[in-house]
């Protein structure tokens, strides 16, 4: 059977990191440039560009759940894929990516 990623929505996203208390077992990926991530990004996202992902993947537990996300949640089914296709076996791409997050952090 082969392993595929899975498009999350906001809400499933914080049921995810709610069970999984202080993301001790989710990695949270961010895949937008450096700007916007210093400008901004998810609580304990790690910043993941071209330069670092290979040793992101030599040095993470293919075990580990990765949510994946970018600015509106296309990239970071491409990003979700190649760790697939790398041997992770529970991706997450999120929906919307960071613009559906904050939009939804502005209302709380």
């Amino acid at each position: 059977m082969t392993a595929h990623f899975r498009n999350i929505t906001i809400a499933d996203m914080q049921a995810l990191l709610t069970h999984d208390a202080n993301h001790r077992n989710t990695v949270t990926i961010d895949i937008r440039d450096q700007a916007s991530y210093i400008a901004g990004h998810i609580e304990g996202a790690l910043h993941i560009t071209d330069k670092n992902i290979d040793q992101f993947v030599q040095t993470t537990d293919f075990d580990m759940p990765i949510l994946i996300y970018c600015y509106h949640g296309h990239s970071s089914q491409h990003a979700a894929e190649f760790l697939v296709n790398q041997g992770f076996e529970t991706v997450y791409s999120l929906i919307g990516g960071y613009t559906a997050w904050t939009a939804i952090q502005r209302s709380l």
